[in-house]
C-alpha cells in the first residue's frame, strides 16, 4: 500500500495495479519529457485497445443466434429424448405415450412412428456429415439396430394392424435421404434385419388415397437395398396419383380432394422421391417426372405464400398436431433447390424460421422430459384424431430438410428476405399470383 497526506493525516491508499503490457511500457527508459508524453501515450493505447477488446467480446456475445444454429438447437432439441433412448434401448421404457382418450391400441405403433418420423426430417442433416450431425448419425444407426433387432426390447411392430406401412415408409424416406448415414453405414446383421422388417410391412393392405405411397415408398427401398421389389405396387401409387390430380398444383388424397396438409405431409414429398429412385433402376416411369415436378413447384409457391407475416398458417385440416411439418414441402423442394421462380431460398428460410418458432417455441410443447406433445402451439390434446400419440408428432423434423444444404448454401449464407406475405402487408408491389 502506498500513503498519501490527507486532511493533516495519512490515509491508506490503494495503489493502482497495471496489467503486465503497462509495466513492460512504464519500464522503458526514458530519458527526457518526450519519452515520459510517449509513454503515457502508449499506456493510454493500450488501455484503449483492451477496453476494445472487451467490447467486442461483448458486441460477439450479443450477437443473434444464426437461423442455421438456431434450426440445429431446434431439431436436436427435438431429437435427443427418441435417439438417446432408443440407442440405449430404453424407448418403450422412456417415452410417454399420450393419445386422445379412451384410444388403446397406440402403443402397439407409436414407437415406429417416433423412428421412422424423426429420422426421414434428420436424414439430410445426418448424411452432411458434421461432427455434431455424424454424433446424432452414430445414434440413429444404433436406434435402427435396436428396432429391428428381435433380442431388443425396442423391436418394434412393422406388420401388426395397418399403422405400420405408414412408418415404415417414413424410415424408408429417411434411409433414401441418408443413403450412406443410414444404410451404407449400418452393419450387416442390422441391413438384413431391417430388410426383413420392411419386407414384413406387405401384409398390409394399403387405404385407396395417399397410403398407396407408403406401400410404394417400402418397394422403392428394397430396390436400393439391391432386394427383389414389386414394380405393381410403385406403379399403381403413381398412375393413381396421376388420376388425382385436381389442378394447381394439389392431389386428391384418394379421389376426393381434402383441404389439409397431406399433399405436404406426405403426397408430393413422397411421388418426388418415388420417381427419383425408381428412374435409377427403370425408365418405365420417365414420363411422370416433368408433370410431377411443375405441379410441385406450384404447390411450393403456394405453401410459401400460406405462410403468414408473423409465421402463422391456416389451421386447417387434419393432423396439425404435425405442427411445423405442414411445410414439409416446402422445405423438400428448398432441399433438392427446386423452388419455383419468384421465390428465393433466402425468404423460404426466413418463412420456416418463423414457422418452426411459432409451433415449436410455445410453452407446453414440450414436456418436462423433453418429450412432444399434442397440439399445433403448445399443449392442445383436443386437436389429437384418434390416430395420433406421442410417435406421430415427430414428423415436425421434415421441416428441417434444408440443413443438408452446406453452409455456404445460398439458403443459409444469403441476406434475409422478407416472404410474400411480409411483402404483400407492408405495401410492397409484389407480382401477380398464377394458377398452373
Amino acid at each position: 500500500m502506498q500513503y498519501r497526506r490527507h486532511n493533516g493525516g495519512t490515509t491508506k491508499s490503494p495503489k493502482r495495479t497495471l496489467p503486465p503490457v503497462w509495466d513492460s511500457i512504464f519500464s522503458m527508459s526514458s530519458p527526457n519529457a518526450n519519452a515520459a508524453i510517449t509513454r503515457r501515450t502508449l499506456v493510454r493505447a493500450t488501455a484503449g485497445a483492451a477496453i476494445a477488446r472487451g467490447l467486442s467480446a461483448q458486441v460477439r456475445a450479443a450477437t443473434p443466434e444464426s437461423d442455421r444454429a438456431y434450426w440445429t438447437r431446434m431439431l436436436t432439441q427435438v431429437a435427443k429424448p427418441v435417439l438417446t433412448a432408443l440407442s440405449q434401448r430404453r424407448l418403450k421404457l422412456d417415452m410417454p405415450v399420450e393419445a386422445a382418450p379412451n384410444v388403446k391400441d397406440r402403443p402397439a405403433y407409436t414407437h415406429l412412428e417416433a423412428l421412422g418420423r424423426l429420422l426421414s426430417g434428420m436424414a439430410p442433416w445426418l448424411e452432411s456429415g458434421s461432427p455434431d450431425a455424424a454424433r446424432y448419425a452414430e445414434m440413429a444407426r444404433a436406434s435402427i439396430a435396436a428396432a429391428v433387432d428381435p433380442a431388443s426390447p425396442d423391436l418394434m411392430n412393422f406388420s401388426q394392424g395397418s399403422q405400420p406401412v405408414v412408418d415404415a415408409a417414413f424410415l424408408a424416406l429417411g434411409i433414401l435421404r441418408a443413403p450412406t448415414a443410414l444404410w451404407q453405414k449400418l452393419d450387416p446383421a442390422t441391413k438384413t434385419r431391417l430388410i426383413a422388417a420392411m419386407q414384413s410391412s406387405r401384409v398390409i393392405q394399403p387405404g385407396f388415397n395417399n397410403w398407396l405411397l407408403f406401400s410404394a415408398m417400402v418397394e422403392v427401398f428394397l430396390a436400393h437395398a439391391g432386394e427383389t421389389w414389386d414394380a405393381m405396387r410403385v406403379d399403381y401409387a403413381v398412375r393413381q396419383h396421376e388420376q388425382w390430380y385436381k389442378g394447381d398444383g394439389l392431389y386428391g388424397d384418394g379421389p376426393q380432394f381434402h383441404w389439409d396438409y397431406y399433399n405436404s405431409f406426405v403426397i408430393h414429398p413422397m411421388l418426388l422421391q418415388v420417381l427419383d429412385e425408381i428412374s435409377k433402376v427403370s425408365k418405365s416411369w420417365a414420363t411422370f417426372s416433368a408433370p410431377v415436378v411443375t405441379r410441385a413447384k406450384r404447390y411450393a409457391a403456394i405453401q410459401e405464400r400460406l405462410i403468414g407475416a408473423d409465421g402463422t398458417y391456416p389451421a386447417i385440416g387434419r393432423s396439425l398436431a404435425y405442427r411445423c411439418g405442414a411445410f414439409h414441402h416446402l422445405a423438400t423442394m428448398a432441399m433438392r433447390r427446386e423452388l419455383p421462380d419468384g421465390v428465393t431460398p433466402e425468404q423460404v428460410r426466413g418463412a420456416l424460421t418463423a414457422v418452426i418458432r411459432r409451433t415449436l417455441e410455445q410453452s407446453g410443447t414440450f414436456d418436462a422430459n423433453g418429450w412432444l406433445r399434442i397440439g399445433l402451439c403448445g399443449h392442445q390434446p383436443s386437436i389429437g384424431e384418434s390416430y395420433i400419440s406421442t410417435g406421430s408428432l415427430y414428423l415436425c423434423t421434415n421441416a428441417f430438410l434444408p440443413l443438408g444444404l452446406p453452409e455456404g448454401d445460398p439458403f443459409w449464407s444469403g441476406p434475409a428476405k422478407p416472404w410474400t406475405q411480409q411483402q404483400v402487408w407492408s405495401g410492397t408491389d409484389v407480382p401477380v399470383d398464377h394458377a398452373v
